[in-house]
């Protein structure tokens, strides 16, 4: 069974605002003619990196609801000002999931296959749904 881990989306309103950010960021590595990867710097190196690639994802908090996923590629030793940071290399792809509140934390936590919320094309009756209405039917239990 996957592991995943789950981050806080700080500054983000919404999946299209991430989404948005995300395809800014690779149209500016394009012209800088860089690999158009998406990578998130942590300070911390996950120990269980054969776990979270085998099937795990990127789980994303957006404003207190666990909202979205991509799939984890690689993990890769990056160096800021001197020190070893971690870049967690994740998929182009953006799944919507169903919402589930979450509680702010700081940096990222392991997420059980288990505890994960499901893909929002296999939730019942979210699907077309405006995200700020899936959070608020969410929030009611309703989803």
């Amino acid at each position: 069974m996957a592991l995943h881990l789950i981050k806080l989306c700080v500054g983000c309103d919404s999946i299209a605002e991430l989404a948005d950010w995300q395809s800014l960021r690779l149209k500016q590595l394009r012209a800088k003619e860089k690999r158009p990867e998406l990578i998130h710097i942590t300070r911390m190196t996950p120990k269980r990196t054969a776990e979270l690639l085998d099937g795990g994802s990127l789980y994303w908090v957006i404003k207190g609801h666990i909202a979205a996923r991509q799939r984890l590629l690689d993990f890769r030793e990056v160096k800021k000002d001197g020190i070893p940071h971690c870049g967690l290399v994740y998929d182009k792809a953006l799944i919507p999931v169903s919402p589930r509140p979450r509680r702010p934390f700081q940096g990222w936590r392991y997420l059980e296959a288990t505890d994960a919320p499901p893909d929002l094309a296999r939730a019942k009756g979210a699907k077309g749904l405006p995200e700020q209405l899936r959070r608020e039917l969410a929030a009611l239990g309703l989803l």
